[in-house]
């Protein structure tokens, strides 16, 4: 059996639906579980389910089969300031599960981030060391100090899962958000807006760098980071900390172009000031280098923006 924590969230529900229809058991851990997450659900076959805290004690109590755990669950708020919540649930808790599948000689992949790189001053290389880096944010922090930590674990010689990744995954889009609300990608936000106003908002560039529409991210269709993670399950001599992008930045111009053509509406884009509490914590610029994935063997091509844009909105319809 396979265990995903987050199972009912973006990332995760697309990875449980890839798992289930390539015919495996999936024990699918999330907490809270809402009426907005459960529709991610819809058409699996089966499946076992435990919030994260019965998960913990069915692991410590050797009640269930697992056989590899997929971390995916967190707070990803990038504005999340309780700093001891983030310590409790995004750090704490998964050094709970890395020190199980250690004892237990299992598999461990879990999420990182890319806001671990902070402003990009240091680059967007997952070779430097986590020590080096300055994210923005708490949840950045959060996730860079468990990286820290895990190398850690590795350097000194501690115990250790048999096989284990941490993913930094980049501005990730897909189908399945759509619960997320204001953490949303920005292809959900921009095809919301186009809906109700028929244009597209963003934000003015607060770095003389960049023009307004002009900042760039590496924005990454969730397909190709479930690849890179059944990739790393796949080849277990594969260990260590891995980019999860496309190594390509794209402009915010150039993905509200691409919600637009795939809804098959006329290009309209407004730009509008920054909030102040992102003012100077904002990424202009983001770009994966894929060196270390692509070096140990990883061989598939990144999907582009406008296929993975048309691939997410296919189907959706005009709902919201």
């Amino acid at each position: 059996m396979i265990a995903i924590t987050g199972a009912a969230g973006f990332i995760g529900s697309n990875l449980v639906h890839r798992l289930s229809a390539a015919g495996h058991q999936v024990c699918l851990v999330d907490h809270p579980f809402t009426a907005a997450k459960a529709r991610n659900w819809v058409g699996l076959p089966s499946f076992h389910y435990l919030t994260d805290a019965l998960f913990l004690d069915a692991l410590k109590a050797g009640s269930l089969p697992i056989e590899v755990i997929f971390h995916l669950g967190a707070c990803s708020s990038t504005t999340e300031t309780d700093w001891e919540y983030l310590l409790r649930n995004n750090i704490g808790y998964t050094q709970s599960l890395w020190n199980w599948c250690a004892e237990a000689k299992k598999p461990f992949y879990y999420a990182s981030s890319a806001a671990t790189y902070g402003d990009g001053a240091k680059g967007f290389d997952d070779r430097t060391s986590p020590s080096e880096l300055q994210p923005l944010n708490l949840y950045g922090k959060s996730k860079n100090d468990f990286d820290l930590w895990a190398l850690g674990q590795v350097s000194e010689g501690k115990a250790m899962p048999p096989s284990w990744a941490g993913l930094k995954f980049f501005n990730v889009y897909g189908p399945r958000e759509i619960h997320k609300g204001r953490m949303s990608s920005v292809v959900w936000h921009a095809r919301r807006q186009i809906l109700q106003t028929g244009e597209v908002q963003l934000f003015r560039s607060d770095d003389p760098r960049f023009t307004d529409g002009g900042q760039r991210r590496d924005f990454v269709f969730v397909g190709d980071c479930l690849d890179h993670l059944i990739w790393l399950w796949q080849n277990p001599g594969v260990c260590g900390i891995f980019n999860s992008g496309t190594g390509e930045a794209r402009t915010f111009d150039d993905l509200a172009k691409a919600v637009f053509d795939a809804m098959g509406r006329e290009r309209r884009i407004r730009y509008v000031e920054m909030p102040s509490e992102l003012r100077g914590r904002y990424q202009s610029f983001t770009q994966a280098d894929m060196t270390k994935l692509r070096s140990a063997g990883f061989p598939k091509p990144a999907t582009t923006l406008e296929a993975g844009v048309k691939a997410a909105l296919d189907g959706v319809g005009d709902e919201d």
